[in-house]
């Protein structure tokens, strides 16, 4: 089978590699205006089966030859793009996956809903780590108990060795971190669906040492759609992002001073301070480093009659033989296993969706297991705490916070997760 990339960023080459070495697949088309990461692209992978095409991805006309006759397309691409290519591939008939974006970008891509069930093609955004893995095992989850009370995810891409002053290192998308920084956060509390300030919440949340002690906080992340899904089968859920100590206070001040803002800096430019913001991040934070991925999706509540806690739990570590980071291996092995899933035609149907809602969750699990995540499951009685699961939980629904941030406060008014 062909399936065709577009973007051969830093997650597209990552997702290029996995299909390339994926015995169903015999052609990976990758599709990228810039010749150099084409290049070292084919340098990287030395796969027979690769072809690059040096293309705009933003030039439907341009791609409509190149994409023809392939089994499934996905983009790793500006999410502002997505949803026409999303159009592209439904006329098309192939089917469609990416990383999603911010939540006006997906409901549009979701709004082909229809026109893709009729015509038996499946759109599916929101398929990298988190959206996308972390869902579906919050949702797998659940379905494990007769009554679950709460879900709770706590993931996060951060130094393995963190450097002074930021202690922080953007791997693939500055654009992505900016927009899970600043968007409201919808969360489900009390029962009740509800929408909070990103970069409140702040808890410490501990995994295996030396990531003993880090901290977690309210982020977007994508997860609109995952509340949707589980409002009415459980009484909280909340999604926080996870980094060490001080991270959110550093943001924080940045955007208290303005600096996210879609604002002209001065009437003699173009630029916002949103634009120098991003210039800047991409700059001092954007270089390679050894990284870790750290996930836990915890889901408490009755099964048997009893009250149990699942825990689902992931280190994806750099690898310093290929100087792959964790996240680009993380996010190529899931978003491949999707992409060979839906291509092999083994979701029957169509229709415009997440994965979680998409994929029978428990083989797709088992499938991305045998492509090497190590995705580890963890069963308690009674009920454990998401920030460190070998203890109780003090609450049922809400962990402690840092003293320190007990009563975080709002964003300021101009902030954009004010006004989105």
């Amino acid at each position: 089978m062909k399936i065709t990339v577009l973007g051969a960023g830093a997650i597209g080459a990552a997702i290029a590699r996995d299909l390339a070495h994926h015995a169903d697949v015999s052609l990976v088309q990758v599709c990228d205006l810039r010749a150099r990461a084409l290049n070292e692209l084919q340098a990287k992978v030395k796969s027979p089966k690769l072809r690059a095409f040096q293309a705009d991805v933003r030039d439907p006309w341009l791609l409509r030859p190149i994409v023809e006759g392939s089994a499934c397309i996905v983009a790793s691409v500006p999410s502002s793009i997505a949803p026409a290519l999303a159009r592209l591939a439904l006329s098309l008939g192939i089917p469609y996956v990416d990383m999603g974006g911010p939540d006006a970008i997906v409901a549009e891509q979701l709004a082909l809903a229809d026109e893709a069930r009729a015509r038996g093609v499946w759109i599916v955004p929101n398929c990298g780590i988190t959206p996308g893995l972390v869902n579906v095992l919050c949702l797998h989850g659940i379905d494990q108990f007769e009554h679950a009370g709460a879900a709770q995810v706590r993931v996060g891409d951060l130094p393995a060795e963190p450097v002074e002053p930021f202690n922080f290192a953007v791997s693939w998308s500055v654009e992505k971190v900016l927009d899970d920084y600043t968007a409201p956060v919808e969360i489900i509390e009390d029962g009740e669906r509800r929408t909070v300030a990103p970069l409140t919440g702040l808890e410490e949340v501990r995994f295996a040492p030396p990531f003993d002690r880090l901290e977690a906080f309210h982020a977007q992340g994508g997860q609109s759609p995952l509340a949707s899904a589980v409002e009415g089968r459980v009484a909280c859920l909340d999604h926080k992002l996870v980094r060490w100590p001080g991270h959110a206070s550093q943001i924080r001040f940045l955007l208290a001073l303005g600096l996210a803002e879609n604002r002209s800096i001065d009437v003699r430019t173009h630029l916002t301070y949103r634009d120098v913001l991003l210039r800047r991040m991409r700059q001092y934070l954007g270089t390679d480093t050894r990284d870790v991925l750290l996930g836990r999706v915890l889901v408490r509540g009755t099964r048997e009659g009893r009250p149990q806690t699942l825990v689902y739990e992931l280190q994806q570590d750099y690898d310093d033989d290929t100087g792959r980071s964790a996240i680009r291996q993380a996010t190529g092995i899931v978003t491949a296993t999707l992409a060979v899933t839906l291509a092999r035609g083994d979701v029957p149907g169509g229709g415009a969706a997440p994965p979680e809602m998409v994929l029978d969750r428990g083989a797709y699990l088992a499938a991305v297991r045998a492509a090497g995540l190590d995705v580890r499951e963890t069963w308690y009685d009674g009920h454990r705490s998401v920030s460190d699961p070998t203890r109780p939980a003090a609450s049922a629904t809400r962990p402690a916070t840092f003293a320190r941030d007990a009563r975080t406060p709002a964003l300021p008014r101009h902030h954009p997760a004010s006004t989105a």
